[in-house]
């Protein structure tokens, strides 16, 4: 959902060109302050701000950036910018926030893999000593081997994600 911030009777109208072209419900209010309260209560994937009502209040404009959770702010002079600019400003932003949001993504995926990886290593080498072992019983025999099958599957997860991150970056 959308969250439209705007005091004039077009706002309706520009709602309306947001939801066709954004294929999202876009929730239309009148003051900052109402966009605080909807903030606290709603999902936002985006915000989009009228420049006029930010100049006028500016306490309350800072308050509600502080507020936005994972919606991104579009500021936004309605008064000079046409349908098309305020679509493309808006298609802009969620196409930042989207790239922004699967960088992180792929930056904890190395982090964890970077954190795991010998650890990994470790228990599997170990429980290939164990299982050379020609002493071992075989109830212990299978309990080490689940464990080796549970490491081997944690190796294949990361690596599968390290493969995907690195696809993604290929054609970044």
């Amino acid at each position: 959902m959308i969250l439209l911030i705007w005091s004039s009777e077009r706002a309706q109208d520009c709602a309306r060109a947001i939801e066709n072209s954004f294929q999202q419900p876009v929730k239309v209010v009148s003051s900052l302050q109402e966009a605080s309260r909807s903030l606290q209560s709603t999902e936002f994937s985006a915000a989009l701000v009228d420049q006029w009502a930010t100049e006028a209040e500016p306490g309350q404009a800072d308050y509600l950036v502080h507020h936005l959770g994972g919606a991104v702010p579009v500021f936004v002079n309605f008064g000079v910018s046409g349908m098309e600019r305020i679509l493309r400003e808006l298609r802009a932003a969620l196409y930042r926030r989207g790239r922004e949001t699967q960088l992180a993504q792929q930056n904890a995926r190395i982090v964890l893999w970077n954190s795991f990886k010998d650890d990994v290593t470790a228990l599997l080498l170990c429980c290939g000593v164990i299982l050379d072992d020609p002493t071992l019983s075989p109830g212990v025999t299978v309990r080490v081997q689940t464990i080796e099958a549970v490491a081997n599957r944690i190796k294949e997860k990361l690596l599968a994600e390290d493969d995907a991150s690195a696809a993604v970056s290929g054609k970044a």
